[in-house]
C-alpha cells in the first residue's frame, strides 16, 4: 500500500531555507587521512599502498580504470569494511562505527523507496535518526526550492525524472548531517546532457553547504570540474599515481569552466596518467 504523500506542514515550512547543523558529536569538517591503505579479497588484491589526505571541507575526486577498486576505497573510508593493511581515520576517528558515524554514503542508484514520496525519501535520513515525521517532513521541505524539487513533494519516485531522483537522494545524503559525504559515482546512470546539468547543480549545491567530499567517478572532466583535487588511481591493485589539483580558479558556470585553456590543459594531464596506470 502507497504511503500517504500529503505534505502537512506548519506556515514556516517554505520560508528562508534552514541551515543544516552538524551532529554535535562530530566537528563541521571531517579531515581524511589514509597511510599505507591495502585490502585483499582472499587471494585477490584490491588495493596496494594508497596514501590519502583531505582537509576539512576539501572536495576529492578519484577517477581510476573500471574494477580498479575505487568504491572500495570508499567503503572504507565510511568504515563499512576494515583495510587488511594500513590506517584511515576520518576526523581523527580510526574506529570503523565512529567513521560510519562521520560519513554519509551515497551510492550510485538513488535507492529511493518507491512506496514513499519524494519528500517521504529525503526526510528518511532524519526519520532513520529518531526524528518524528512531522519535524523530518518540515526540515526537508524547506530545502525542496533551493534543490529544484518545489511542486513535487508528494511525487512518487516512479513520477520524477533521472536528474529529480538523484536530487532527491543528495538531499537525504545531505540532511543526514554527516561531515563527510561519500559519492560513489552519483551521475554514471544519467545520459549526458543530465549528468552535465547534474554536475552544475551539484557544484553549486557544494558552494552553498561546503562538506568534506569523497567523489567517486568515471570522468575525468566530472572530477576536476566538481573537485579541489583529483587522485589517480592504477589498475588492480590501485594506487595512486598521480595527484592534480583542479584548474583555479574554476568559472562557476559548467560550460565555462570546461572549457577554459588551464581546464583543458589539466584534462589532458589526467589522461594521461589514467592511461599510464592503466597499463
Amino acid at each position: 500500500m502507497r504511503q500517504d504523500t500529503r505534505v502537512d506542514l506548519d506556515s514556516g515550512a517554505n520560508s528562508a531555507i534552514e541551515t543544516l547543523p552538524d551532529p554535535p558529536s562530530t566537528p563541521p569538517g571531517a579531515g581524511l587521512n589514509a597511510a599505507g591503505l591495502g585490502h585483499s579479497f582472499g587471494e585477490l588484491r584490491v588495493l596496494d599502498g594508497v596514501d590519502l589526505e583531505l582537509a576539512p571541507r576539501a572536495v576529492l575526486g578519484l577517477v581510476g580504470p573500471s574494477g580498479c577498486g575505487k568504491s572500495t576505497l570508499l567503503e572504507l573510508i565510511c568504515g563499512l569494511r576494515e583495510p587488511s593493511a594500513g590506517t584511515i581515520a576520518v576526523g581523527g576517528a580510526a574506529d570503523p562505527r565512529e567513521r560510519l558515524g562521520r560519513c554519509a554514503f551515497m551510492p550510485q542508484r538513488d535507492l529511493l523507496l518507491p512506496w514513499y514520496s519524494a519528500l517521504d525519501n529525503a526526510a528518511l535520513a532524519l526519520r532513520n535518526q529518531g526524528e518524528g515525521k512531522a519535524a523530518a517532513r518540515r526540515r526537508a521541505a524547506a530545502l525542496f526550492a533551493h534543490f529544484g524539487l518545489a511542486g513535487f513533494e508528494g511525487s512518487a519516485p516512479a513520477e520524477l525524472s533521472g536528474g529529480m531522483r538523484q536530487r532527491v537522494a543528495f538531499l537525504r545524503t545531505l540532511l543526514a548531517g554527516k561531515p563527510l559525504l561519500a559519492l560513489d559515482e552519483p551521475f554514471g546512470a544519467l545520459d549526458a546532457i543530465t549528468r552535465a546539468e547534474m554536475q552544475g547543480w551539484l557544484a553549486a549545491a557544494l558552494r552553498d553547504d561546503p562538506r568534506t567530499v569523497v567523489l567517486v567517478t568515471h570522468d575525468v572532466e566530472e572530477a576536476l570540474y566538481l573537485c579541489d583535487r583529483v587522485a589517480i588511481l592504477s589498475a588492480r591493485p590501485a594506487r595512486i599515481v598521480a595527484e592534480l589539483p583542479a584548474p583555479d580558479p574554476r568559472a562557476a558556470d559548467r560550460d565555462a569552466a570546461v572549457t577554459d585553456p588551464a581546464f583543458v590543459a589539466a584534462r589532458e594531464e589526467a589522461m594521461r596518467a589514467l592511461h599510464r596506470g592503466s597499463r
